[in-house]
């Protein structure tokens, strides 16, 4: 059984591999991120960073449980964003939402008060399917990510070490 430090390592790594996975899909395979997959990178980059600090601070229980439930959240909220992307996938055309200009000229133009809604929302970019594999589109993939790396999460919190 890991250690709960080793399973923050276990989850820091994990997150490394997502980005990783991210980068070379975007930069080999030409696939641009929509708004909501940079969100997700963005959620998966700090569930990473909250595990890392708990694997290098090794905190007692109580802050164990600290670091797991945040953990845990970062990943239930990336879970969320992805599955508001598989359902805009899963809308028939006439119902996606128009394309918006790029996530770089939206912070450009707007305040980030005005530009983060939008991104949060998603677009009609985010209802594309630009890649599968076994039939599954990215966000399939990254939702099971992120309900995996929620559970090792709960698991850090309730676990009895």
């Amino acid at each position: 059984m890991l250690s709960p430090r080793n399973t923050n390592l276990v989850i820091a790594l994990a997150c490394a591999g997502l980005i990783a996975a991210a980068l070379f899909l975007q930069h080999m395979l030409d696939l641009t991120p929509c708004y909501l997959c940079i969100v997700q990178r963005v959620l998966v980059i700090a569930t990473g960073v909250i595990a890392t600090l708990a694997f290098i601070h090794h905190p007692g229980r109580g802050g164990q449980r600290c670091y797991a439930a945040a953990t845990g959240i970062s990943a239930l909220a990336g879970a969320g964003f992805a599955l508001r992307q598989l359902w805009l996938q899963s809308l028939p055309a006439d119902r996606v939402p128009a394309c918006g200009p790029p996530a770089d000229y939206l912070f450009d133009v707007f305040s980030l008060g005005e530009a983060l809604p939008m991104l949060l929302q998603g677009d009609g970019n985010c209802a594309q399917v630009q890649w599968t594999l076994f039939n599954l589109s990215i966000p399939a993939w990254t939702l099971m990510a992120f309900a995996g790396l929620a559970l090792l999460s709960l698991w850090q919190l309730l676990r009895k070490t």
